[in-house]
């Protein structure tokens, strides 16, 4: 996606063809270039200051997309003017993305305060990075919907479990990997461009996280012999297509799931496909189309997460 301070479209041809497909892109360039702007609105540089955590994607050294997690105090998250933000990041233990980070990294950053079931999008570029976390410089910034977002109360705890430790998850998911993904209402997803991160990438290229949520089991596993394949109902949304778009031009994916009650986070790596056969969506209630995961890798952190979460739905 690019900004709209160009005459070019907000949107790249992977975008556009699934807005083409859906009926919905004269619509969409016009409203894309009325809300993806190249610096946060005071509104958002203020929401980002108040969380207690934030989703992040990235590339790793072979360019494996990786979504994960971040938290702290509130006011880990500072935005000294519209076009920075600046985080103190304090990596969990596993993150694949720890040693990752220097100038010129592609970032994707998703703020969301279930609570309120509010969202907003902010993806940049590193421009500073040292062992007490960077700076990121604001390239798209727009919120979203609130849909398919379950209410919670999210407070950081300042430390991790006593008893944290991470093991390596293979391509066959199984214990409490499989148990994770088959039992999830919530995840998050990273994916890029391809041109992301490079030295003069285009404008729409870079590295994006969001966020995927639906009733609990809606992630579908199956078993194959090169490994697990998750199957994901995509219902309808905000027809930007930022995640399956990047799917149709690069379909490495990373995936992050969060068990909320055991403070354990699941970092899996893979290949996504977007499958828009109308039968085969059919079978899944409330399905525009599909979103397959073929899992080749990925990290196991249990008790790792420094954060509580009231699991009862807020009114």
């Amino acid at each position: 996606m690019v900004t709209t301070s160009t005459l070019e479209s907000p949107f790249h041809e992977g975008e556009q063809r699934l807005q083409s497909l859906t009926g919905v892109q004269e619509t969409m360039e016009q409203r894309g270039r009325a809300m993806i702007r190249d610096h946060m609105p005071d509104q958002h540089r203020r929401f980002f200051e108040q969380l207690p955590f934030v989703l992040a994607g990235g590339l790793d050294a072979h360019r494996q997309p990786w979504a994960t997690v971040w938290s702290g105090l509130p006011g880990f998250m500072q935005s000294p003017d519209p076009h920075r933000l600046d985080i103190r990041v304090r990596h969990l233990p596993g993150d694949p993305l720890a040693a990752e980070w220097q100038a010129g990294s592609a970032i994707g950053l998703l703020g969301i305060e279930p609570h309120t079931r509010r969202r907003n999008r902010m993806n940049g570029t590193v421009v500073r990075a040292d062992a007490d976390g960077f700076d990121v410089a604001v390239r798209q910034s727009f919120g979203n919907c609130p849909k398919y977002i379950h209410p919670r109360q999210v407070r950081w705890t300042g430390a991790a479990s006593a008893h944290a430790a991470v093991e390596p998850v293979g391509a066959q998911l199984q214990g409490a990997a499989l148990r994770m993904v088959s039992a999830a209402d919530t995840f998050f997803i990273a994916s890029s461009s391809p041109a992301a991160g490079e030295p003069g990438q285009g404008r729409g290229d870079g590295v994006d996280v969001s966020h995927r949520g639906g009733p609990a089991g809606f992630v579908h596993v199956a078993e194959t012999a090169e490994g697990s394949v998750l199957t994901v109902p995509d219902y309808v949304g905000n027809f930007l297509f930022n995640t399956l778009g990047n799917i149709l031009r690069q379909p490495r994916v990373g995936l992050l799931f969060m068990d909320v009650a055991r403070g354990d986070v699941l970092w899996l790596a893979g290949r996504g496909e977007v499958d828009l056969d109308p039968q085969a969506a059919a079978a899944f209630e409330g399905a525009q189309r599909l979103l397959r995961v073929r899992i080749e890798q990925g990290w196991l952190g249990r008790g790792v997460m420094p954060l509580a979460w009231d699991t009862q739905a807020v009114s």
